[in-house]
């Protein structure tokens, strides 16, 4: 019989009870409540009073953040320590793919939203189809198009016209983000963005190369310059959202093609957020604490995949939300 290798009976090491991942769930609920009763206010809330919407989503994000500094800080110090075997390793990497499929769930259920209102739900509003009988009745003069350039509540005159109950007031936009309105092209932004967090995606494929080489300096550079890519990537949308709203009436309100719009790239550029503070933290890591070896990188290895994940969606985004 031949002998077993130690590392057959290697020691799976077990971390202590914790209370993050339920003080992480408290948190993340509360930001979530707050952020629905935010867009709530923003469509049926009255102007001059005021709520805690924005306390509770504050108070629940920066919990749920200060959870995950504490959680994350305890995560590492028992890897540099050497408490980490191989198997836990592997359920870190199993964790990090449940987490991202998690994510593309989530976005697949907005654009299963999109798809609905654009190939079914508009139509029937314009009374095309079996859905539409009622609707063409109740929205005559309605014609669908996208993106919507008259919502049916106008077409009808406005709220008070409305045959059906009043549950708010949409107001069309002037101009839509789309790339047909655009003035030029060198003046559009979504394809500055594209271009943006496409090369990030490459700079970080880089300093990918240069851990896995054991080359830290340039994976500190490589790194550094897809966090700055990043940065000016939200940036960038900060502005697009700007000219929606004071420029081109595009906003929450404006009817079913605003609301898809914002949620969808709204989310989207939350996490992108997300994912370059992953990547700020790892740099920090490498140049600051000395984190890192060709063997031990685990930590900006998840990172990375969730910044390719975070660039496919955007591939998509600019197909499905501002080309076709």
């Amino acid at each position: 019989m031949t002998s077993q290798t130690s590392t057959e009976y290697e020691k799976y090491y077990v971390p202590d009870s914790s209370k993050m991942a339920v003080c992480a769930t408290i948190g993340l609920m509360l930001s979530i409540f707050g952020a629905a009763s935010i867009m709530n206010d923003m469509t049926f809330g009255d102007p001059q009073e005021s709520t805690s919407s924005w306390t509770i989503f504050l108070c629940g994000l920066f919990f749920f953040m200060g959870t995950l500094f504490a959680w994350f800080r305890i995560t590492i110090k028992e890897n540099l320590a050497g408490m980490n075997s191989a198997q836990l390793k592997k359920s870190y990497v199993l964790g990090m793919f449940w987490f991202i499929f998690s994510e593309v769930m989530f976005f697949f259920a907005f654009f299963g939203a999109l798809f609905y209102v654009r190939t079914l739900a508009g139509p029937w509003l314009a009374g095309e189809g079996e859905g539409g009988r009622m609707n063409g009745l109740l929205w005559e003069g309605f014609q669908y198009s996208w993106p919507m350039a008259l919502t049916p509540q106008e077409s009808v005159g406005g709220a008070a016209s409305q045959l059906i109950a009043n549950n708010g007031s949409f107001t069309s936009a002037e101009k839509t983000m789309a790339f047909a309105e655009a003035t030029a092209w060198y003046a559009w932004l979504p394809l500055w963005n594209t271009l943006i967090l496409l090369s990030s995606s490459f700079t970080v494929h880089i300093a990918h190369m240069g851990i896995l080489d054991g080359n830290k300096k340039k994976f500190n550079l490589w790194l550094g310059l897809t966090v700055l890519l990043g940065i000016v990537f939200v940036f960038v949308q900060i502005y697009e959202y700007y000219e929606a709203y004071a420029h081109f009436g595009l906003t929450l309100n404006s009817g079913i093609y605003g609301s898809t719009f914002f949620m969808l790239t709204g989310f989207h550029g939350f996490h992108v957020f997300m994912g370059m503070t992953m990547l700020l933290i790892m740099w920090l890591r490498s140049t600051r604490g000395g984190h890192f070896t060709a063997d031990d990188h685990f930590g900006f290895e998840a990172a990375s995949w969730y910044w390719h994940f975070v660039d496919v969606v955007w591939v998509f985004l600019f197909l499905f939300v501002y080309i076709l």
